[in-house]
């Protein structure tokens, strides 16, 4: 058994950018940051597998670095989906804090036994990374003649794909999808639910519906609404009219309209126009009122 060891310099790092991670995930003015996403990556698809091939294959001969690399990713995304399927089963659900927790927790336990099963055997037998080790390995995999050659067509195809795979993780974080572009317009009764809508008036009488707006397209618009009964528009305040709203901002107003004709099964309508069309609304939805004398 060996004596007393500093940390070993992989243990050490996987800690830390665990802690990393918890920071930037946890702390709202870094949580918007690129670093948290790639952070983020490493704590799902390498940091818990890492760490549990480390306790599980403590000593040198147990696995290459290559092949201990391939196998903490393979760990990694068996044990994330576990982890989340436990967690639904719990009152915390599966949510971004609880799953953190989760993961941190057993990623930094799994790196305490890897270091524990690491100082119970001789300091020469215990797999270490150094710098000076890692390029000493990459000059004797690729430098040096070696007896197979098929080994070392597999190695290299092996380290081409995971940069390859790695370029386009990164190509898809710097050039994320733009998400579908659509807004949402909608009629609310005075309770602000669907349902209860005014529907019943006499002369003269006013109704009042909420309204709502919600901009999704990827910009800012500006919208003009327009209330028309029976294709006869109804006057409006310029504040109801005119609407501009920044990319997912949402705007919900009480609406007070006065029907100006009696009839029956008349049509209600709230159109919502966009910029570039004047003529063609872009949403739309109705009621159908009935305004009558009363008897």
């Amino acid at each position: 058994m060996a004596g007393n060891r500093l940390l070993p310099l992989d243990l050490l790092l996987v800690a830390g950018l665990v802690i990393l991670t918890d920071i930037f995930v946890l702390v709202p003015a870094l949580s918007v940051s690129f670093l948290r996403t790639v952070l983020g990556l490493l704590m799902v698809l390498l940091l818990p597998g890492y760490a549990l091939t480390g306790a599980l294959l403590p000593a040198k001969k147990d696995l290459e670095g290559i092949e201990r690399a391939l196998l903490s990713l393979g760990l990694s995304i068996a044990v994330v989906p576990l982890m989340g399927l436990g967690m639904n089963y719990t009152d915390w659900g599966i949510r971004e804090v609880p799953v953190l927790t989760g993961l941190s927790a057993f990623t930094l336990l799994m790196c305490g036994v890897a270091y524990y099963r690491r100082l119970h055997l001789p300091e020469a037998e215990a797999f270490e990374v150094t710098v000076r080790t890692s390029i000493s390995t990459l000059k004797t995999e690729f430098m040096e003649e070696t007896d197979s050659k098929a080994d070392k067509i597999l190695a290299s195809l092996v380290i081409i794909s995971m940069l390859v795979s790695l370029g386009s993780l990164a190509y898809v974080i710097g050039n994320p999808r733009e998400g579908e572009s659509f807004t949402e317009f909608y009629i609310l009764g005075p309770d602000r639910v669907a349902e209860n809508y005014p529907t019943e008036y006499a002369p003269s009488d006013s109704g009042t519906v909420i309204v709502g707006i919600k901009n999704h397209e990827q910009r800012a618009m500006d919208y003009t609404m327009e209330i028309r009964l029976e294709n006869r528009s109804l006057p409006l305040p310029e504040n109801q009219k005119y609407i501009r709203l920044d990319h997912n901002e949402s705007w919900e107003q009480p609406v007070t309209f006065t029907p100006p004709v009696e009839g029956n099964n008349m049509k209600l309508e709230f159109l919502l126009f966009n910029e570039t069309e004047k003529n063609v609304p872009y949403r739309s939805t109705h009621l159908w009122i009935n305004v009558t004398k009363e008897t």
